[in-house]
């Protein structure tokens, strides 16, 4: 996949990529039983998205509402392969500095926290490396491979690490509760390369350019394509469209304490967003919340967030 010009993240339209009524009666009948999953989702991201990042709040409450609904799929897109012979002057974007500025925007404008300032002293060399690493987890374990993106993404973008390195993606790994020095020696096989490259080829096959894209398609295979970071309403509207026949219902939300124990590091955005609370709210919630757990509570480039002790 042709990912030269993949740099510039647009503010507008929320995309990293090239520029570019109640039923009368007092009876219902109701079925609670699960759900046929009659449409597939595919997620089109990158590792080093910022746009992705910002997407994170929006898009975890979509999945854990809906998510019986459909059959997810995630793909890497291919953002950055590497610096050589990379210029995107219309874009003013001609070295790994001048991508700070951009992201800084992104997590301004997201207030899911951004730092970039690697881009001046350690900028990452290739997004093709952390998604290798993906596409060796994913093989054997979705749950394991989504957990180390979720991981990366905190280091890079609030933590300001540089996760194409191999000690960093070894520390990574470890953490998902997997073999570090095994996942990194295997993302560097060809085999690990080809498995990158059929995502590549759906992508394509998907007629996608930008990151985040979400692809949903039914089982009559008509389907809607939605590019950049949208609303959560923006999402639960498509996916109502394509199952015109069917009554799409939310599931209930996790509580807050399951929801840190599975993720470990929540920021204000995406408790505020998770269960619809204002940010002067969230401190208090939190505490009220997390009775039986530990916690700390951290601030990084003015954003508060939580972490399970």
């Amino acid at each position: 996949m042709n990912t030269k010009n993949n740099m510039m993240c647009d503010l507008e339209t929320g995309v990293c990529g090239p520029a570019g009524g109640e039923a009368e009666g007092t009876m219902e009948f109701i079925d609670l039983s699960a759900p046929d999953k009659t449409v597939d989702l595919y997620y089109v991201t990158d590792p080093i998205c910022s746009h992705c990042w910002a997407l994170e709040p929006v898009l975890r409450k979509f999945v854990d509402q809906y998510g019986q609904y459909f059959n997810m799929h995630t793909l890497m897109g291919g953002l950055l392969e590497s610096w050589d012979g990379f210029a995107d002057v219309s874009n003013g974007i001609s070295s790994p500095g001048d991508v700070a500025g951009h992201w800084r925007e992104v997590g301004d404008h997201s207030r899911m926290p951004i730092d970039g300032t690697l881009w001046h002293d350690n900028p990452v060399e290739s997004s093709f490396i952390p998604s290798r690493v993906y596409k060796v987890i994913q093989k054997t374990s979705q749950a394991h491979a989504d957990t180390f993106l979720r991981r990366a993404r905190e280091e890079l973008f609030a933590f300001n690490h540089n996760i194409a390195k191999d000690d960093m993606l070894i520390d990574l790994v470890n953490r998902v509760g997997l073999n570090g020095k095994e996942i990194l020696k295997q993302s560097k096989l060809p085999e690990a390369n080809t498995s990158l490259q059929e995502d590549f080829k759906l992508v394509r096959e998907l007629g996608v350019s930008g990151f985040p894209t979400i692809v949903m398609i039914n089982e009559e295979k008509k389907g809607v394509r939605i590019v950049g970071a949208r609303t959560f309403e923006d999402y639960t509207s498509a996916l109502e469209k394509l199952i015109p026949t069917k009554t799409v219902l939310p599931e209930k939300l996790s509580t807050l304490e399951n929801l840190m124990i599975k993720e470990k590091t929540l920021f204000s955005r995406e408790i505020e967003e998770y269960f619809s609370i204002e940010q002067p709210a969230v401190e208090t919630f939190v505490s009220e919340q997390l009775t039986s757990v530990k916690y700390d509570t951290n601030e990084v480039l003015g954003e508060k967030y939580f972490t399970i002790k």
